[in-house]
């Protein structure tokens, strides 16, 4: 048995509307399936989600106050007033300046924009900047991805005359900023239709209604703000990214294109992975360590130097970002296991000074995904008395709800119910971290802290081929709330599997069923190669793409997880170097003698004690239900093993067997050969053992062994005596069986055991033990706890 990392979760699917999305679209069932489970369950859905050629924006102006903050921003362009777009400094953030930049500038207004510095400043609107503002002309304010939470800030720019248009997506608090416009999806009172837009989505539906239809120029902006900041990819978000990630694939944008060709990313490949894992990570790092402006200048720049030169430097903020990451989050790990330990910390709150207060929300990531808890990471300044923070989640615990209940401590705070960030005294970090676990421990049961992964569907081997992996990129772009999907295959054979890479930390293997075969490759799954045997059926999870190669394209499967259900057997019978076993053996194995003359012969390969077994009574009171047994040594007898796992299921059995002396192969005489010695005795006896033994032993091609053993056998039966080496037939002795003999049933009793044992093959070992195990039910019920 090999159990699974996280919980696996299939989603059912409705067969019967299956069926008619193949039908009616001429789709394949797997494809069929995944729209079913991701709610395109209607044919008419499903279309509108698969082609986009007649779907269009929505009207920017039902989003409460557009026409207001319109109205202004036109009126500043025509009277000439200077306008500031106040942003933030994420992805998001800076392609939301962009875009209002770009349309700005467009329509000939004198705009400049404005991100605070995270380290100087903090997150969000702030009364210093504002009051610059003010003392530079600036009359008019247009925050972008920021601004909701501004209570102080909106009642600043009203005392010094400035006209403030708020466009954010965070979540609103119970109490909205005092300005001129807010223009948010999530309002109570909007009528917009999707409320799930990015920032710079807003900001794209101000741009939309300034120049009055949908601005596709800037779309490539949108779609790397929209995929960076992780919010869902349905309704308009996705018409964003995928109309966005065709203009980025022949973009003119010389910054886009410096930093594609910096990380030798081929334009016309771009996909979400390309935004998600190259283009925004670096837009990112920018603001984590210092100003976020030139992330926006190498948007916005016109000049090639400027932009070779602006992707260089992110480029290289980027190293160095990951550095530190590295470096905190080991801090941070250390911090957890030795004074924050997570059975006592449901929710992890954990600080220290020095930290770089831009990565720690990555480290916050680090730390649900190494302890699958909500996690808050905080950066302490001593001499200001503060902690800002970043904080990550789990499925069941809101985040901004939870920070609402604490609403008290934090004078600053934002988010959404996965991820936020935070700013409070450190005096009451404490209560903090008090206060969320006593909300997580009413709010989280035990099965809330075990990871889910969340399957589209099962399938087989021979479901998987190319066409319907082609269809499969008609659900791209993948992201929030339309993942990539992930399918479960059960119980599959083992074709090959081996370990790859230069530290052979990936697992590359080929399962088998029914005649097809499918590759796959586990980055990061080379620590199980040890762990599964080779006839062991494989149930494995992961996302299916084609692997291009030579010209040749074949279906394969990125292996995210792998499960045996069954128990496994692990045949390491002749090994030469034992001590190896030690290391591929799990710790809490339990290690198995039955001869107590052969324990100190393994001490260099037993990490403790081991259990010595020597009589029935022992082995069948001995609970290996679940267990994992390394059998060192060759039991007397075979009952003593039959007992010990007798109508038991231990999890897997690693079998080392170890003989001194084997009977197997010693010669184990036929009758002939015992009918041709008696008759031999018969004629020549008395017969000297001693002096000619192994003539006769030489003389018949036998081992001195076999012809020892035969007189023993004699002697035994009282067909010879033998005096001082001299061996004679007794006369008159009744007929009796060889098999009466106790060392004839000795070494038959030996022989068989080292040939079912020792010297069987694989298979016939392994079937050896699966007659002596209970049925199956077991297995069942353990199967259901993940699956």
């Amino acid at each position: 048995m090999l159990k699974p990392k996280t919980r696996w979760m299939v989603q059912p699917s409705d067969e019967e509307k299956v069926s008619a999305l193949v039908e009616e679209l001429n789709i394949t069932p797997l494809v069929a399936s995944l729209l079913v489970n991701r709610g395109m369950d209607t044919v008419d859905h499903a279309r509108y989600f698969l082609f986009d050629k007649e779907q269009e924006f929505h009207d920017p102006y039902l989003l409460k106050d557009m026409d207001i903050a319109v109205n202004r921003i036109r009126q500043a362009i025509e009277n000439h007033e200077p306008i500031l777009i106040f942003g933030d400094y994420d992805a998001d953030g800076v392609t939301s300046t962009s875009v209002m930049m770009v349309t700005l500038q467009q329509l000939g207004a004198n705009v400049q924009f404005y991100i605070p510095n995270r380290f100087t400043e903090g997150y969000g609107p702030n009364e210093g900047a504002f009051r610059h503002a003010a003392e530079s002309g600036i009359k008019l304010i247009i925050t972008v991805d920021t601004g909701i939470s501004a209570l102080h800030e909106a009642n600043v720019a009203k005392e010094l005359g400035i006209d403030l248009i708020i466009t954010d997506h965070h979540e609103p608090g119970p109490k909205l900023p005092e300005a001129l416009a807010i223009i948010h999806p999530k309002l109570k009172d909007s009528v917009y239709p999707f409320k799930d837009l990015a920032g710079v989505g807003v900001a794209l539906k101000v741009s939309h209604a300034l120049y009055g239809e949908a601005p596709d120029h800037l779309l490539e902006f949108a779609a790397i703000g929209t995929i960076a900041d992780l919010v869902p990819l349905k309704g308009e978000n996705r018409l964003i990214a995928k109309r966005g990630i065709r203009k980025l694939k022949e973009t003119k944008r010389l910054g886009i294109k410096a930093l594609l060709k910096l990380t030798n990313a081929e334009p016309s490949a771009i996909d979400e992975e390309t935004i998600g894992f190259i283009i925004a990570p670096r837009l990112n790092a920018v603001g984590r360590l210092d100003s976020a402006d030139p992330a926006v200048h190498l948007l916005l720049t016109e000049d090639p130097y400027e932009a070779e030169t602006l992707a260089e430097e992110i480029d290289q903020l980027n190293k160095e970002r990951q550095s530190i990451v590295s470096e905190i989050a080991e801090d941070a790990l250390k911090e957890v296991e030795e004074n924050f330990p997570i059975e006592d910390n449901p929710v992890i709150v954990v600080g220290k000074e020095g930290w770089n207060a831009g990565v720690i929300g990555i480290v916050a990531s680090k730390l649900v995904e190494k302890f699958y808890r909500p996690a808050i990471v905080l950066s302490f300044d001593q001499e200001k008395g503060q902690a800002k923070g970043s904080a990550r989640s789990i499925a069941g615990f809101d985040l901004f709800k939870n920070l609402s209940e604490c609403r008290e401590l934090l004078p600053h705070f934002g988010g959404h119910p996965m991820a936020a960030g935070m700013t409070l005294q450190l005096d009451d970090v404490a209560e903090l971290r008090s206060r969320l676990n006593q909300l997580a421990k009413e709010q989280l049961t035990e099965e809330d802290f075990i990871p889910v992964t969340t399957l589209d569907t099962e399938v087989n081997v021979e479901d998987v081929h190319l066409k319907s992996i082609e269809e499969m990129q008609m659900l791209a772009p993948f992201g929030m709330s339309n993942p990539k999907p992930k399918i479960l295959i059960m119980e599959s054979s083992i074709g090959q599997m081996r370990k790859i890479g230069a530290d052979q930390n990936h697992l590359k293997l080929t399962i088998e069923d029914n005649g097809t075969s499918l590759d796959g490759v586990g980055f990061g799954l080379g620590h199980l190669f040890d762990h599964i045997s080779p006839s062991s059926k494989l149930s494995v999870i992961g996302e299916l793409s084609i692997n291009e190669w030579n010209n040749i394209r074949k279906p394969q499967i990125f292996l995210q997880d792998i499960a045996v259900q069954s128990w496994q057997l692990f045949d390491y019978r002749g090994l030469k170097r034992v001590e190896k076993v030690k290391d591929i053996v799990p710790t809490k194995a339990k290690w198995i003698m039955f001869n107590r003359g052969t324990v100190n012969k393994f001490t260099m390969i037993t990490p403790e004690e081991p259990i010595v077994l020597e009589t029935i009574d022992q082995a069948r009171d001995l609970d290996v239900n679940g267990e994992q047994l390394v059998l060192i040594d060759l039991p007397q007898t075979q009952d003593i093993l039959e007992q010990l796992i007798l109508n038991k299921r231990p999890a897997r059995i690693y079998t080392l067997f170890y003989k001194e002396d084997s009977d197997f192969f010693s010669t184990l005489p036929t009758r002939e050969h015992f009918k041709w010695y008696y008759a031999f005795l018969s004629k020549k006896a008395p017969f000297d053992l001693k002096k000619y033994g192994d003539e006769l032993a030489k003389y018949r091609g036998w081992s001195r062994e076999t012809i020892d053993f035969m007189s023993e056998v004699f002697f035994e039966l009282d067909f010879v005596k033998i005096n001082n080496g001299f061996i004679s037939l007794n006369t008159g002795v009744n007929k009796r069986d060889l098999s009466d003999s106790l060392t004839y049933q000795q070494k038959q009793a030996q022989y068989t055991l080292e040939n079912e044992l020792l010297y069987s093959s694989f298979e016939q070992l392994k079937k050896w033990f699966d007659t002596r195990f209970q049925g199956s039910v077991k297995i069942e019920e353990e199967v259901e706890e993940w699956i």
